[in-house]
C-alpha cells in the first residue's frame, strides 16, 4: 500500500499536494482505478483512473460511480463533519 498524491515531472512520488502533477494523470491502465482521499482536487476524470473524493466530511459531495456504465451520482452533504484545511506545494 502507497500514500501517493502526485508525481512530480522528474518521476518523484510524493503524498504531498502539487497542484499540477496527480498522479492520475499518468495512470494508462489497462485497469480503471477508482480511488478517493484527494478533496483538494475534487472530482477526477481520467481515461482510467478516477477520482471520487468530492469532500463529503467537509460538507463537500459523497460522489459514487455506478459500473458497468460509469455513470457518477453525487449527493450533498447534510453538514460539515471536520473543517477543511489545505496543504499545498507548488
Amino acid at each position: 500500500m502507497m500514500n501517493m498524491r502526485s508525481i512530480l515531472p522528474d518521476g518523484t512520488v510524493t503524498s504531498k499536494f502539487f497542484n499540477n502533477w496527480p498522479w492520475a494523470r499518468l495512470w494508462d491502465g489497462p485497469q480503471t482505478v477508482f480511488f478517493g482521499h484527494d478533496a483538494d482536487r475534487g472530482l477526477q476524470q481520467y481515461e482510467h483512473a478516477i477520482g471520487l473524493d468530492t469532500g463529503c466530511v467537509y460538507g463537500g459531495k459523497l460522489t459514487a460511480c455506478i459500473l458497468p456504465e460509469r455513470r457518477l451520482v453525487s449527493v450533498n452533504a447534510k453538514r460539515e463533519y471536520f473543517q477543511y484545511r489545505r496543504k499545498h506545494f507548488d
